[in-house]
């Protein structure tokens, strides 16, 4: 099976925080899937660490390795990604789960992440949130 995972889900992932579900650990780890990782997470996580918001211990240059190293592949923002995204009812403004709610959607595939509100943007896709 092929799973988008948010942003916090990958950090909680790779710090082996007590936050990740045991459902969502457990589908990251899981050989038969495959685990992506959109370019805008890792926009986001740049983005918050260069403000002070985030720290993950140490430079932002070491998160790439996080990524290589337990397998994720880096999803590319395509034109189709940014179409859906416009379309995209305003639950809220976040705009890096915006972005990788539509991804899930252009590829079909489903997301692990906590935040229910990606929810409003799923009951009527034939994706779901995992958590």
């Amino acid at each position: 099976m092929n799973l988008l995972i948010d942003t916090h889900t990958f950090l909680w992932f790779v710090e082996g925080a007590d936050e990740l579900s045991d459902t969502a650990k457990n589908y990251i780890l899981d050989d038969k899937n495959k685990i992506y990782i959109s370019i805008v997470s890792l926009w986001e996580i740049s983005i918050k660490n260069s403000l002070g918001k985030l720290d993950i211990g140490g430079e932002y240059a070491t998160v790439i390795n996080d990524v290589t190293d337990n397998d994720i592949e880096i999803m590319p923002i395509s034109f189709q990604h940014t179409m859906i995204q416009n379309k995209l009812p305003f639950h809220h403004k976040d705009p890096f789960d915006r972005l990788i709610i539509a991804q899930g959607i252009a590829e079909q595939i489903n997301i692990i992440s906590k935040d229910s509100i990606f929810d409003d943007y799923l009951h009527k896709q034939s994706i779901k949130r995992i958590w």
